[in-house]
């Protein structure tokens, strides 16, 4: 197994300090549009307040690299080290994660001042140079805090979309979705194939390998994800009445939870579907990706499709990253998270596949509390590829391997079918 890891010479003072202010600078952009409020607000227990996210991406280098690795630093307040704790054991017990909502205190502009606090002490600290340890271990900070600002979209865009009257806190996408066009199958021979991070990446999570082989028989793969109009024919069948297209868990939770449609979708006057979006709410395009549907959807709209396409099924991980090659371009940022781009592997929605997320052969986790980043997830979750609009840039790769509960719809989440060649 290998650990999360720089390349030589990322870790220069130069580099270090400007790649450290320009991912911190990153997170507070997300923020802007947001009152604070917004920032107090927890929707559920599996989404955290845009203050926590803040807070928490900072108690991971006040915890981890000041306290650990600068004699004499003074934390900000040592009651942070219990509040912002996420789930790591070997670091002390912590505030319960569904109860993150009810801190009121402290307030927004304290947690801004938290982040100056360590803001200035990590620039001061990085201006010495840094050893290869020390280098990795911010990596793996920056890296974490890239995730949560991934988070903090999904998060807020939760909350705010339970108001009966979202305000628009993003604006609309730049651009109108393409036309997405007829599915083309893209064949893939049956062989041996080596998956997992090869090491000469410029980072990797330590669930990303070890590098293996697995066995693929021959399959296919659509060219794009479904679309809305493609979603909206499983509707019109009956998708969510019938339980012959469900997984039992699935079946029982369409039905204790009401499900019919995607989240955020909502009838209009008319009863025309419509979607509430962090720039407010639209009418469905349909050449746009399906979104925030569940992986108990993305399954049950596979077997549905299988009257069109014969053999129709969601794609192993396996299978997902074979078929998507490398990650190349992406289309542009245009500050809207919304999906709205149907094409392309590395989208605009995070696909679901049918692999359990758990460790590849011969993983080990890294020793201490590090070790809890990720290993310690893998029950009960389903693996998803590609990428999301929320996802920052540099986590959009062939090995990343994202996870999720199969019933979790608020995450930017999507499908990609596949099939068995005859």
């Amino acid at each position: 197994m290998q650990p999360p890891l720089s390349l030589p010479g990322r870790h220069r003072p130069a580099d270090a300090q400007a790649r450290y202010r320009a991912v911190r600078q990153e997170t507070l952009a997300r923020t802007q549009g947001l009152t604070a409020e917004d920032q107090t607000l927890q929707s559920m227990p599996d989404a955290s307040p845009t203050k926590w996210h803040l807070a928490h991406t900072t108690w991971f280098f006040e915890t981890f690299l000041l306290t650990a690795l600068v004699p004499g630093y003074q934390p900000f307040d040592p009651s942070f080290r219990y509040l912002f704790n996420s789930y790591y054991e070997g670091v002390g017990e912590r505030w319960p994660r569904p109860a993150r909502g009810l801190l009121s205190r402290p307030t927004v502009a304290q947690v801004l001042d938290y982040r100056a606090h360590v803001d200035r002490a990590m620039d001061a600290w990085l201006a010495g140079g840094v050893d290869a340890r020390a280098a990795a271990l911010l990596e793996l900070g920056l890296q974490h805090e890239q995730q949560h600002q991934e988070l903090i979209i999904t998060d807020i865009k939760h909350a705010l979309l339970l108001h009966p009257f979202p305000a628009g806190v993003f604006p609309p996408p730049a651009t109108p979705a393409l036309s997405a066009g007829e599915v083309v199958w893209r064949g893939v021979p049956a062989g041996l194939y080596a998956i997992g991070a090869t090491g000469q990446e410029d980072f990797i999570f330590d669930n990303e390998g070890p590098r293996h082989k697995v066995w693929l028989e021959a399959f296919e793969i659509a060219d794009r994800v479904v679309t809305n109009a493609e979603y909206l024919d499983f509707m019109a069948d009956g998708g969510y009445r019938r339980p012959d297209l469900w997984l039992s868990d699935g079946w029982a939770t369409v039905q204790a939870q009401g499900w019919q449609a995607p989240l955020y979708w909502q009838r209009g006057d008319e009863g025309e579907w419509q979607v509430k979006t962090l720039s407010g709410v639209r009418a469905i395009d349909p050449n746009e990706p399906v979104c925030h549907v569940s992986q108990y959807e993305a399954d049950a709209y596979a077997k549905w499709a299988e009257a069109r396409w014969p053999g129709a099924r969601l794609p192993t991980e396996a299978e997902w990253e074979i078929a998507a090659g490398e990650a190349g371009q992406r289309p542009g940022d245009d500050g809207s998270f919304h999906a709205h781009t149907a094409t392309g592997f590395y989208g605009d929605v995070w696909e679901w596949t049918a692999s359990a997320y758990t460790g590849y052969p011969g993983y080990r986790p890294p020793d201490g509390a590090i070790g809890e980043y990720n290993g310690k997830f893998m029950s009960g979750q389903m693996v998803l590829r590609g990428g999301s609009r929320a996802t920052p840039a540099g986590h959009v790769r062939k090995t990343y391997r994202n996870f999720f509960p199969p019933a979790a719809r608020w995450q930017f989440s999507g499908i990609r079918l596949a099939r068995t060649t005859p």
